[in-house]
């Protein structure tokens, strides 16, 4: 492998994958998505959102082999379905004893199996595999449409709401005693993060899009205390990590969004080792 990255130059290595169609799009759609769901991870790191981003992203799979299944626009069911497993685990919290955590595993876990049957059960054209994994490479010219709509909304909402959003995942106490809606706030956030999972399954899929809602959001919260550098850093990592990742899928023969993931990884390892102020390597006291 590293005989293989060596033989190639440089120059082969950035312009000949975008002689082909195919990649081109890959690119476009991996970079737009990336950079959307690097800003969105931010909030999400800040909140503390993880696991629910996690169950979001797997509650999505029954909607898309329903819409498929309806002749819909997959990302109509993947909204109904991811908005409809949060409503539902508000509902469990709010009638039992059990805590959220808990409830987030059920949910999320429960839905992902009916994904699953009804992938089994219906009669479609749906590989399960690009919807674990994703396919950037074989995005048609509709979905890719589709996408960037749904990131233009995401973005959309997040700069309208953006003081309050940020208040809201800094201090919601604080928020609501100044006269915010938290609780529409809660929702708000929620559904944008539903809306970006669907976006995410064209890149890296089911299993991957928590990653892509929160690796780039941990690596930018390891660089910087200031929430506008972290945005920044966020959204740039994950459009390298897109790109590079991209790319690396082309000239290795591997699974494109494992391919993202994974250079998002290497740049949050790199964060944590070597990050100025809270590295375990660091060696300066830079802000």
């Amino acid at each position: 492998m590293y005989d293989f990255f060596i033989a190639i130059k440089p120059i082969s290595f950035l312009v000949e994958p975008l002689s082909h169609d195919f990649m081109r799009r890959a690119l476009m759609i991996s970079t737009i998505v990336g950079g959307v769901c690097g800003l969105l991870s931010c909030y999400m790191t800040l909140k503390g959102w993880a696991l629910m981003g996690d169950a979001v992203s797997h509650a999505v799979m029954p909607g898309v082999v329903v819409a498929y299944a309806l002749g819909i626009p997959f990302s109509i069911g993947a909204f109904v379905f991811g908005v409809g497993s949060v409503a539902l685990i508000g509902f469990v919290k709010q009638k039992s004893r059990v805590k959220e955590d808990t409830v987030i595993g059920l949910v999320f876990t429960g839905f992902f199996a009916l994904g699953l049957v009804l992938v089994s059960k219906i009669k479609s054209n749906i590989d399960l595999m690009h919807i674990l994994f994703g396919s950037p490479l074989g995005i048609s010219n509709s979905d890719l449409t589709q996408t960037i709509i749904i990131c233009l909304i995401v973005v959309g909402v997040l700069i309208v709401f953006r003081r309050d959003l940020m208040l809201y995942c800094f201090d919601p106490t604080h928020a609501r005693s100044i006269g915010i809606n938290t609780g529409l706030l809660h929702y708000l956030l929620l559904s944008i993060l539903s809306l970006a999972a669907v976006a995410g399954l064209q890149t890296v899929g089911i299993i991957l899009v928590v990653a892509m809602l929160i690796t780039p959001g941990a690596t930018a919260y390891l660089m910087t205390d200031r929430f506008d550098r972290m945005t920044i850093i966020a959204i740039i990592s994950s459009i390298i990590s897109s790109t590079l990742g991209v790319y690396i899928s082309y000239w290795s023969d591997i699974e494109t969004g494992g391919s993202i993931v994974l250079v998002q990884t290497v740049l949050f390892l790199i964060a944590f080792l070597f990050a100025p102020r809270h590295g375990i390597l660091k060696f300066n006291n830079l802000n």
